[in-house]
């Protein structure tokens, strides 16, 4: 078990992380001159001030009319991604280990803080999957691939949760948790996640199509 958790705390850690960013990259890259093809317009109308404005009014709760129509959504959403972001950035053991590695750090959570926050991730996540089984407009749309990102999400969380209670087993759990954090990066990329890579790109244009072409709100 020390073998392999030295592997995929070592190498594999790496390749995940160059993946990431190089997968990351590459479809940023790729979308940008596609867009550009498509329409060779898109940049000159591209306006910084609706861009802004256009990203503004979708990440503050209930901003644009979409997410006051779905409160409890909405709620539920804007939780977890802040707990979504929270616990792996400062989290003490992860803080710990860019200090060791990079000599770098930061302020951290307290260790029972990231443990609520994590816990909550987890029933968010529950709840995800309960509109995907239950509510039939998100029902129809639903694939296979859909649960499956779920599960990729959600796994780091509750693999983290077990390491640190030492249930069945630390290390195990501990080497579970890099895993999972790992597929994570690597899924990034290259699934629906990357949401968190063309969200700003999105916005900007839509922002800026709908302020600066059509003159009306896009939220």
């Amino acid at each position: 078990m020390h073998t392999i958790y030295n592997f995929v705390r070592g190498p594999l850690a790496w390749l995940a992380f160059a993946v990431f960013v190089i997968g990351s990259l590459y479809k940023v890259i790729s979308t940008l001159r596609v867009a550009r093809e498509k329409d060779i317009w898109v940049y000159e109308y591209t306006s910084l001030y609706y861009a802004i404005r256009s990203i503004v009014h979708w990440i503050v709760p209930f901003a644009n009319i979409n997410s006051r129509q779905r409160p409890i959504f909405t709620i539920v959403t804007f939780v977890f991604h802040i707990c979504l972001l929270a616990v792996p950035i400062f989290l003490l053991a992860h803080v710990v280990l860019w200090d060791e590695s990079f000599s770098i750090s930061w302020w951290t959570l307290p260790e029972g803080t990231a443990d609520v926050l994590s816990l909550v991730v987890v029933a968010c996540c529950g709840y995800f999957l309960w509109r995907r089984l239950t509510q039939a407009e998100v029902k129809f749309v639903t694939t296979a691939s859909d649960y499956a990102i779920l599960a990729v999400v959600v796994a780091p969380f509750v693999t983290g949760f077990l390491a640190y209670h030492q249930w069945l087993g630390y290390k195990f759990w501990l080497v579970l948790h890099i895993l999972a954090g790992e597929l994570w990066l690597v899924c990034i990329p290259f699934t629906r996640l990357r949401h968190m890579l063309f969200f700003p790109l999105n916005r900007a244009y839509i922002g800026s199509e709908f302020g600066a072409v059509r003159h009306v709100r896009d939220y």
